[in-house]
């Protein structure tokens, strides 16, 4: 039997274990991940990549806390102009997905001038998406809040904000784009970085720009839009820096700029799949708000909060998550995928631990959390009631995020749409309308389908993951 000197030994070590290796994953050092011990690779990729989503909810949750000064009338913009923005969100992270995809195979088969050339086109698609978007973004920001049902107190207060955000695209677009390029290549600590600085001077600007603090004028809901913008804008500078630099592995020069149609042409088709997939999923987002917005501004503003809290902790496990996919990619392009299913596998205990105790706390603690972005007891109401009934699911979303993500990183898009589509457009939508308006339960209704179609889409996953046809896609 061991002593207690022995036991507290073996757990200091332990500890220093976990501390380097934690100082590892932000050190920004190359590895290679195909090689080292499972754990350590999903570890490794796994803690940046978290932290990186986490400073992404952060975005989110900044502008709420800081407009919720403002009123009910105020956060509603937002969460409008939010339910409309996860629809660009869909474009870019559905391009991400390819990018990811095929920077990885190329870095698993030992080729990095290859996905240099991926990440030269991916510039191009996100010019061309920035520009679209952007444009009707400022054209029409009124009306697409009116269209999304605002109140005229609403659009009045809001419509500046809104084409603000959709009018800066590109600070969404290329911030995911290159995002994807860094996981994809391994280098999450990049990715991290980037938002960590984009973060930082958001939430220093908003109250600035929102009250009008020091020399900074007073605009309101609108100079969240800038802050956000601005913050967002000097994360990309960054990240376009160490793309050129040379100090990666993805090393780009003028060259990779040359439009290469055959590779273009395979990220833009790997995109559709992606796009569609998360098009499905933010379509019904936006269709939810909608069900949701009848019921008056301190349901859009409790359910606006409380989703941005859950944002708080699933963007995060998105990014564990994404690590899979990275492995996923890599491995495949090395010739193991054992090992890449393994990999999968071992990430899944990790996230599922993860939400399962956040979950808890968003339980017992909901009322209090939404009560520090709200002092309406309506919203707080409405906001506790989505925060519960959402968490119920989370060990069910922690398993079918990261296998969503396993199709996706072996460039199999195409599955994760067909999921998204079902649980999504056949089951979530036409529940959450039976429930809200024909059975009588209103936005509490809405809240307990996007549970069950989380739910479900973690069951349907798990049995397609299980056949193995994804270990067979060419990237």
């Amino acid at each position: 039997m061991k002593s207690r000197s022995e036991i507290n030994n073996e757990s200091l070590q332990k500890l220093k274990r976990l501390l380097q290796l934690f100082q590892d994953a932000l050190s920004g050092k190359e590895h290679d991940y195909t090689s080292c011990s499972i754990r350590r690779a999903v570890l490794l990729l796994a803690i940046p990549m978290m932290l990186e989503m986490a400073m992404e909810s952060i975005f989110a949750i900044t502008d709420i806390y800081f407009v919720s000064g403002l009123g009910a009338d105020a956060v509603a913009a937002v969460g409008l102009t939010e339910a409309v923005i996860t629809l660009l969100y869909a474009v870019a992270v559905g391009f991400s997905m390819s990018v990811t995809a095929m920077v990885a195979r190329r870095i698993g088969e030992k080729d990095p001038e290859a996905a240099a050339i991926v990440a030269g086109q991916t510039i191009w698609i996100g010019l061309f998406v920035s520009l679209v978007v952007g444009l009707i973004g400022i054209a029409y920001g009124a009306d697409i809040l009116r269209l999304m049902g605002a109140s005229d107190a609403v659009i009045q207060q809001g419509s500046g904000y809104t084409s603000i955000m959709l009018g800066g695209a590109a600070t969404i677009v290329f911030l995911f784009l290159f995002n994807a390029i860094f996981r994809g290549a391994g280098d999450a600590t990049i990715a991290m970085k980037s938002l960590w600085l984009a973060n930082g001077i958001n939430i220093i600007l908003d109250p600035c720009l929102i009250y009008g603090v020091g020399p900074f004028p007073e605009m309101g809901v609108t100079g969240a839009a800038v802050a956000t913008n601005t913050g967002r804008t000097i994360g990309i500078l960054y990240q376009l820096y160490h793309l050129f630099d040379g100090s990666t592995r993805i090393k780009l020069c003028l060259v990779h700029l040359r439009i290469v149609y055959r590779v273009m042409f395979r990220l833009l088709y790997i995109s559709i799949g992606g796009l569609a997939q998360f098009l499905i999923a933010t379509a019904s987002w936006v269709i939810l708000m909608k069900i949701v917005s009848p019921y008056g501004s301190a349901a859009i503003a409790g359910y606006t909060i409380a989703i941005r809290v859950i944002d708080l902790t699933f963007l995060p496990a998105w990014g564990m998550s994404n690590a899979a996919g990275t492995l996923v990619g890599q491995n495949l392009g090395a010739g193991e995928p054992e090992r890449a299913e393994q990999s999968v596998w071992k990430t899944t205990q990790y996230n599922a631990a993860f939400l399962v105790t956040v979950a808890i706390v968003f339980i017992v603690f909901s009322k209090q959390i939404v009560g520090l972005f709200s002092s309406d007891l309506a919203v707080i109401q409405y906001g506790s009631d989505c925060l519960r009934f959402i968490s119920y699911g989370y060990g069910f979303f922690a398993v079918g995020m990261v296998l969503i993500q396993a199709f996706n990183g072996a460039g199999d898009t195409f599955t994760p749409t067909a999921i998204n589509f079902f649980c999504f457009w056949m089951i979530q939508i036409p529940l959450a309308y039976c429930l809200a308006e024909v059975v009588g339960v209103g936005p509490q209704g809405v809240f307990v389908s996007i549970t069950f179609a989380e739910s479900l889409i973690a069951i349907v996953a798990y049995f397609l993951f299980r056949k193995g046809k994804w270990k067979l896609n060419k990237v």
